[in-house]
């Protein structure tokens, strides 16, 4: 085995992995293929035409050697506004190869937000795809740091596709460990200013060993189909890090993900594993009522984002006859540590922990909660990051020794599965006992009239918290005072009485973060 290499013992449960004392991430990666024997094997597809396995690794060294010409300083930041396409491969893993620290940013940002995150990252570089110009540009016009080099993925002039064109296909991958900072991801920020997640050279190693491999049971046969896009820590391992960790075929969708634009790519490319958000998985069926796409290829779907209501699981296993395995991930932990299991799915449930994480459920006072009550989850694993860039106290605020608070609310129900109750600061005590929003929503898009919905505290007249629906209708559904009645008859017929909203509100979309998490403070302020 050589410097580069990790080690992995199948016969255990967790996997063994062990890291040689030299690792750079982008050697298992992108290298080891080529020299595995799979050059000539599909990297990646897109609408554009396929990559192979050697054309991936030539096109790496390529990026890598092109930044190192600009003449970036080891650790120096390259920031990414990048689209899903081939690029994305080639910027991220040459700069981790090269020794640079490759930031993928949500396409979805303002100036402003650009502007915040590339003078918090002291950025040495940013590269975006020409179609997100008219934010970045103005970002890097208006900043107080001016990052050394600005340039597009392609187009005419100064560009990474000519500076890729130049460059040598030959390079040695820096000297790395495997708990050396190799790539930043930054929060979605919903809840304050976005902060720059630090991950290792290792974790990748961890999230597609422990969950791609020995929970999926993803395969070298297998073809990823992502609708959740690489910047988000979620897509990054759909669409990236677990085909190539098991030398499958990553399938990438440039456009935004929609009924009939994943639906295209699936009859298309017949990629073998899906993963969408809820949302997402609402909107389909919607559309599955008026069409009929050719999912034959699928064998397996996974959900995370939010939790996955039961009704839309049922109503997807009758329509297409698949289960979808639903799980919960952030972007501090990289992917999903607790998880249902393919072929064993628990309705209304984030399933047990995966390998190699252990989930803990305390009180406010860090106290480990009794069996059947509600707690905060704590996650311990070998892939949560190493700190908040430049945030020690939002760092120490998020760790308890080698546990992350996840600032969500869970209990573990009869079965040992773990059942979300919402974030812990969504939580509602109403007559004096606390409720799950989760709990809410999801007897209300039981209802057919539903589409979505989203549940927050609302005062009533007496200053006491009760719930408000806000609620998203199907198909050609109108909003009446006779719907709002079914609901909320639907609802107390469902739930304890104490539970059904007291307020309807409907709305043609629910606000939400790029990654399908529903923004509930814009909720609680009206918005």
């Amino acid at each position: 085995m050589d410097d580069h290499t990790v080690a992995v013992n199948a016969a255990r449960t967790p996997t063994a992995l062990r890291f040689a004392e030299v690792f750079n991430v982008a050697v298992p990666f992108i290298d080891r293929h080529v020299t595995e024997g799979r050059g000539a094997k599909l990297a990646i597809r897109d609408a554009r035409g396929h990559v192979t396995y050697a054309e991936l690794a030539a096109n790496v060294n390529r990026a890598g050697n092109a930044l190192t010409a600009l003449g970036l300083s080891a650790g120096d930041r390259v920031l990414m506004v990048v689209k899903d396409c081939p690029a994305f491969f080639y910027l991220f893993w040459g700069a981790i190869k090269a020794g640079f620290v490759p930031v993928p940013l949500n396409t979805l940002l303002r100036a402003p937000d650009y502007r915040f995150v590339i003078e918090n990252s002291g950025a040495a570089c940013v590269v975006w795809s020409p179609e997100f110009a008219g934010e970045v540009e103005p970002a890097l016009a208006d900043g107080s740091h001016l990052p050394a080099h600005a340039l597009p993925t392609e187009g005419e002039g100064d560009s990474f596709a000519a500076s890729l064109a130049a460059a040598s296909d030959a390079l040695a991958p820096v000297p790395a460990s495997a708990d050396d900072p190799a790539f930043w991801l930054y929060t979605s920020g919903s809840t304050g200013t976005p902060k720059g997640g630090v991950h290792r050279h290792r974790d990748m190693v961890v999230t597609s060993q422990y969950f791609g491999v020995d929970t999926l049971g993803i395969t070298a046969d297998d073809s990823h189909f992502s609708a959740a896009k690489l910047f988000f820590a979620y897509g990054l391992g759909n669409a990236m890090t677990f085909p190539l960790w098991t030398g499958g075929t990553a399938v990438l969708l440039g456009a935004r993900p929609t009924p009939e634009t994943t639906f295209a790519t699936i009859e298309t490319f017949r990629p073998t594993v899906y993963y969408g958000v809820p949302t997402l998985y609402a909107a389909q069926l919607q559309a599955l009522e008026r069409a009929a796409p050719d999912l034959a290829s699928l064998r397996l779907c996974v959900s995370a984002g939010e939790p996955l209501p039961a009704p839309i699981l049922e109503r997807w296993q009758a329509a297409t006859g698949l289960d979808i395995v639903d799980g919960i991930g952030t972007t501090e932990i990289l992917h999903i540590f607790i998880s249902n299991r393919p072929g064993a799915v628990a309705p209304g449930t984030s399933g047990r922990p995966v390998p190699g994480y252990e989930a803990r459920l305390v009180d406010d006072e860090g106290r480990d909660v009794a069996p059947g009550e509600t707690g905060n989850l704590l996650i311990r694993g070998r892939s949560l990051i190493a700190e908040y860039w430049g945030e020690p106290e939002r760092t120490a605020a998020a760790f308890e020794g080698e546990w992350l608070r996840t600032g969500d609310t869970y209990r573990i129900d009869e079965n040992g599965c773990y059942v979300c109750c919402g974030r812990s600061d969504d939580m509602l005590k109403v007559s004096g006992i606390w409720v799950s929003p989760v709990e809410i929503e999801a007897r209300l898009i039981a209802h057919p009239a539903v589409l979505e919905a989203a549940v927050v505290g609302r005062a009533d007249a007496d200053g006491l918290i009760k719930p408000e629906a806000w609620i998203v209708l199907a198909g050609e559904q109108t909003e009446g005072e006779g719907l709002s009645d079914a609901l909320v008859a639907h609802c107390k017929q469902g739930l304890a009485r104490y539970k059904y909203p007291r307020w309807l509100r409907y709305v043609e979309a629910l606000p939400k973060t790029a990654t399908g998490k529903i923004q509930r403070y814009k909720l609680r302020s009206g918005v």
